[in-house]
């Protein structure tokens, strides 16, 4: 993929999509740890569990969710599944630096976020909505696209808010990441993402940050 940022069409209404294009640079995985154990005490003190539904952000993507013909609590965004598991206690397992990245971030903001391998990322680009019949291997196995919000790339479907495609998965030898954030575009986070992808990355210098931006 040569662009650095890619075009998206939206046929979804009421998403908006910031992109990072992030080179990885190893060596800073104990800041990252430290990091994400702040960043944990911090969301633990701000959201309670029993009240997590009523956040504003979290409402705001779950009513998305229901606009494109999905229901968040049986298909919760990615963004919740995580906080939920932290304000249950359990802590984020390290898993990759640029994934434990993209979790902080999501959980920080309380929207969904992925990360790709952008070797295997073909544009153009198109949000919409899943149709019936439609699947996935996904990094949780067979996964049913009807009615899911999603992105597609040349090649087919890269992923969706709840989980990711196999094909783009970051692996041990991904150095060339795309990001992406879904955003509520009613929210007005894009700054805000932007402020708080490169305070991430001050802290815990894991990539280098080549651009950022909304989808075109």
């Amino acid at each position: 993929m040569s662009e650095s940022l890619p075009r998206v069409r939206h046929e979804l209404p009421g998403w908006q999509l910031l992109w990072a294009r992030l080179s990885v640079h190893p060596g800073a995985e104990e800041a990252l740890a430290a990091l994400r154990k702040l960043i944990q005490a911090d969301v633990r003190s701000r959201w309670p569990l029993e009240t997590l539904a009523q956040q504003p952000t979290v409402a705001a993507v779950r009513a998305l969710f229901r606009q494109a013909g999905c229901d968040p609590t049986r298909y919760r965004p990615s963004s919740e599944a995580l906080l939920r598991r932290v304000l249950k206690g359990e802590d984020l397992p390290a898993i990759l630096p640029a994934v434990d990245l993209n979790n902080l971030l999501s959980i920080e903001l309380a929207v969904p976020a992925c990360v790709m391998d952008a070797r295997h990322v073909t544009p153009p680009l198109v949000l919409r909505a899943g149709s019936a019949g439609e699947r996935m291997l996904s990094m949780r196995g067979d996964f049913d696209l009807d009615g899911k919000p999603l992105l597609e790339d040349a090649r087919g479907v890269l992923g969706t808010p709840i989980t990711d495609s196999e094909r783009v998965k970051v692996q041990a030898d991904s150095s060339d990441i795309l990001l992406v954030a879904y955003l509520p575009a009613a929210a007005g986070l894009v700054d805000e993402a932007r402020t708080c992808l490169a305070r991430l990355l001050a802290a815990a210098p894991v990539a280098v940050l080549r651009a950022c931006g909304p989808s075109l």
